[in-house]
């Protein structure tokens, strides 16, 4: 397969496969492919030749802990190369267990600790808005167990408060987070002024229209449901 922007969603997943590295947790590695995919495929204006072109839009993959989906789909678009995909984790790889921002291109922020995304998120768009590129924007992808975490709710908060439109979240929904929350996951975002939509995680239409989904003055959210 060539990686470029002809590669198919079919081809990523196969390249999804060839990333994991811990044979335990194969689904956790690779559930969050379906969003990343519609996202790089359908929706973010960023592609290799324009990783420094600060009006380009930005993908943060916070969920750094199963970076295997992300790596496949920056190989699949040609960021990175294909090859690099049978050495996750070796000692000589670029390409770690957790993705690292310094190594890998296309990887916007080194990342894994749960509940540092999306706040680096808030920071990265208001950038953008100080810088006058507002109209570049950023995605965050969450883990819904890093709604566990106080500084997501700080984070969203503050961007709800001051109509942080240029942000968007997808939080991977797979009922992993300890804490449950009246109405879902989408009022916790909903009751600090964001737009909030919910699609299934395997549904690519349906998770395009939520991306897309216009949220003039606020930021939007989307909760991609797994199904197992």
């Amino acid at each position: 397969m060539m990686p470029g922007m002809t590669a198919t969603f079919e081809e990523a997943r196969e390249l999804a496969r060839r990333t994991v590295v811990d044979a335990r947790y194969p689904h956790i590695s690779t559930y969050t492919l379906d969003a990343i995919w519609v996202l790089y495929d359908r929706v973010l204006r960023v592609d290799p030749e324009s990783l420094d072109d600060p009006a380009r839009d930005r993908f943060l993959l916070s969920k750094g802990h199963g970076p295997s989906a992300f790596y496949a789909v920056l190989a699949a678009k040609g960021f990175i190369p294909v090859a690099w995909l049978d050495t996750v984790a070796a000692l000589e790889s670029p390409l770690g267990s957790h993705p690292d921002a310094t190594l890998v291109p296309g990887a916007e922020i080194s990342s894994g600790s749960l509940g540092h995304g999306l706040p680096l998120g808030v920071g990265v768009a208001l950038g953008l808005r100080a810088t006058r590129y507002a109209d570049a924007q950023v995605y965050v992808l969450i883990g819904d167990a890093e709604l566990d975490e106080g500084s997501n709710h700080e984070a969203m908060a503050y961007a709800g408060a001051i109509g942080l439109a240029n942000l968007n979240v997808v939080v991977a929904d797979n009922a992993s987070a300890t804490h449950g929350w009246p109405g879902g996951i989408a009022s916790r975002f909903e009751v600090h002024g964001w737009a909030a939509a919910t699609a299934d995680m395997g549904d690519h239409d349906a998770l395009h229209a939520a991306f897309t989904a216009p949220h003039h003055d606020r930021p939007q959210v989307t909760v991609a449901a797994v199904r197992h």
